[in-house]
């Protein structure tokens, strides 16, 4: 009876064995399809709308200030998106050292330029082009002037 017991065991853990070899050698392939895959999609999108933390009030007021002097022509919809930020563009470019182009891109110059702007509306942090929670409080006191 005792060579019974002893092929079982043997046979049970050659069985283990194998179901774990074989379950790390589908792991390393799903791994290795993992790997061929790029890290970063070419498929990136900007943003469509970026109020920058203002309620949908405080933007259609920033955007009646665009469409009065800045040309901006969309529809006064509280949503800050690619026209809004073009017309903001043109406001910091002229007056705030706004240097890129005008493409509607919240990125790190345009916030810089409005730092520079909000600093008539308290903002007193660094111009660092982080819309930070100092930035994002002036902006507001900005859109409710």
């Amino acid at each position: 009876m005792r060579p019974n017991v002893w092929t079982r065991t043997l046979v049970s853990v050659t069985a283990v064995v194998g179901l774990a070899a074989g379950s790390l050698a589908t792991a390393g392939t799903s791994f290795a399809a993992l790997d061929t895959q790029p890290a970063v999609s070419s498929d990136v999108s900007v943003l469509a709308v970026n109020n920058l933390g203002l309620t949908s009030a405080e933007a259609k007021k920033v955007q009646s200030w665009l469409k009065e002097y800045w040309g901006y022509t969309g529809a006064i919809d509280g949503q800050l998106g690619t026209n809004s930020w073009k017309a903001f563009q043109r406001c910091l470019k002229e007056y705030w050292g706004y240097t890129g182009s005008i493409d509607g891109v919240v990125g790190p110059n345009t916030i810089k330029a409005l730092q520079r702007l909000l600093r008539n509306y308290g903002y007193t942090g660094a111009i660092d082009g982080i819309a930070g929670s100092g930035t994002k409080a002036a902006f507001k006191r900005f859109a409710n002037a």
